[in-house]
């Protein structure tokens, strides 16, 4: 087996420590100890940074140097946007093959959700939320839809750690309205209704966030 490139090694560490959260935005790569972590030269990590800097994870500024990319806030608007779009097609695609074993795993999974409401971390809420979705949307028959859903999330965990840190409330709404996505996907409900039931789940997440922004930004100005 071919040996991974330096540049490709370098590339997949400071990726993950990025998608993982371990990299938050912000973040400055600071070519030397990544370098010296590998046992590399600092070149490859370079190429790295610079492959992840026209990927959008990465921006570089002068007298700063390359850092993580910070949130922008229409970007966490459009990533939201499309991926009801993407997961919402994918789920409904998937509905007809998802098998009763399947429904099962997914709604003792919700259970985990609404299990840990009590005590809430939002973290560990939102890779309970993509182990859910998981099950309703892996299943698609289209490999496109599907590398998109998967983009889409990846791009998620880069812009916001976790949207319910911000609206916690909203967990609650979530774990009801799995509930009844997989209602409707058990009782072999139309495709359009599943995939409009998908994606309206994902928005109202994204709309959740927005209104809760519009209200910091009334207060802020009451207190200005």
């Amino acid at each position: 087996m071919a040996a991974v490139p330096k540049s490709e090694q370098a590339y997949r560490l400071i990726r993950e420590r990025i998608e993982s959260g371990r990299y938050v935005p912000g973040f400055r790569l600071v070519l030397a100890p990544i370098a010296g972590e590998l046992d590399m030269s600092v070149v490859p990590v370079r190429e790295a940074i610079r492959r992840l800097e026209a990927e959008g994870f990465v921006t570089f500024e002068a007298n700063v140097g390359a850092q993580v990319s910070l949130m922008k806030e229409t970007e966490y608007v459009h990533t939201m946007q499309t991926l009801a779009l993407v997961e919402g097609s994918a789920t409904a695609l998937a509905a007809p093959f998802i098998t009763a074993d399947q429904i099962v795993r997914a709604r003792a999974i919700n259970e985990r959700m609404r299990e840990s409401l009590a005590g809430f971390d939002p973290q560990a809420f939102t890779e309970l939320n993509l182990e859910f979705h998981s099950v309703l949307f892996e299943s698609c028959p289209n490999p496109h839809i599907l590398d998109l859903v998967h983009r889409g999330w990846n791009r998620m965990k880069v812009l916001r750690n976790s949207s319910f840190s911000f609206v916690p409330g909203r967990a609650h709404e979530s774990v009801d309205e799995h509930e009844r996505l997989l209602d409707l996907i058990e009782d072999r409900a139309p495709v359009l209704d599943i995939e409009m039931a998908a994606r309206g789940h994902r928005l109202a997440t994204l709309d959740a966030v927005l209104a809760h922004q519009d209200q910091l930004t009334q207060q802020r100005r009451k207190t200005a």
